[in-house]
């Protein structure tokens, strides 16, 4: 093996171990008064705010008892979203809101429309581009953002559900733009894979987290919520 390619292999490891660990360079936010936080995503933010169990509005509930910061917490969710569809709506849905963070959670779609046709998802490279758009142009009006990775599509443990391996494609894309950025990472499918693994002893499609094998239920709500604030609320 030549001295090159031996270098490059192991550049590769390095870049693949640091990735795998999903932490970025920067692991919180300490909230501030007047901070407002948008909640940037598809469907399961959008359901997320619609009902009093969703992760939004127990995020909301959870910031608003800190009255003396007076933080507005909004959801800019739409069905069906994937990342070019953020890159058409940020400025009104997001920008002109002057959020001072937003907190991104996307790639569900991207990855399960482009399931049988893959013009019908988003390709990596165009989910790396677009997100990447995104964030830069919310860091250029001042917010500073935090970037989750896609949960699931089913609930299976150890690789079982058929989009696994996308999924993890995807969630590495969200996990490497963090470290490049240095921005927080909210690394719900690592969470979710951990859970699962310790609570879905029958290996059920659904019905531990969500209730779809996609859309949350009210413990995936509460689970999400739980998890986006250890890394939205370094105040505690």
């Amino acid at each position: 093996m030549s001295r090159a390619l031996f270098s490059c292999l192991m550049a590769s490891a390095v870049l693949g171990l640091m990735v795998g660990s999903g932490l970025a360079d920067d692991s919180g936010i300490t909230l501030k008064k007047g901070d407002r936080i948008v909640f940037l995503g598809d469907s399961i933010t959008q359901g997320g705010d619609s009902n009093d169990k969703g992760y939004v509005r127990l995020i909301r509930k959870t910031l608003t008892e800190k009255a003396d910061l007076g933080i507005e917490v909004i959801g800019a969710g739409i069905s069906g979203n994937k990342v070019p569809d953020l890159q058409r709506r940020l400025e009104k849905d997001v920008l002109s809101r002057k959020p001072t963070i937003v907190v991104i959670y996307i790639g569900i779609n991207d990855v399960w429309h482009g399931e049988n046709d893959p013009a019908r998802g988003t390709l990596p490279e165009a989910f790396a581009a677009g997100l990447k758009d995104v964030i830069g142009r919310c860091t250029e009006a001042g917010a500073k953002v935090v970037i989750c990775t896609p949960t699931v599509i089913g609930e299976k443990k150890d690789g079982g559900n058929k989009l696994d391996q996308r999924l993890d494609q995807y969630s590495d894309i969200s996990r490497n733009l963090a470290k490049e950025l240095k921005l927080p990472l909210c690394d719900l499918r690592k969470s979710f894979l951990d859970h699962l693994k310790e609570h879905n002893a029958k290996n059920a499609e659904s019905g531990i987290l969500t209730s779809d094998r996609v859309h949350l239920n009210d413990a995936g709500n509460k689970f999400v919520a739980d998890t986006m604030l250890k890394v939205i609320d370094q105040t505690k």
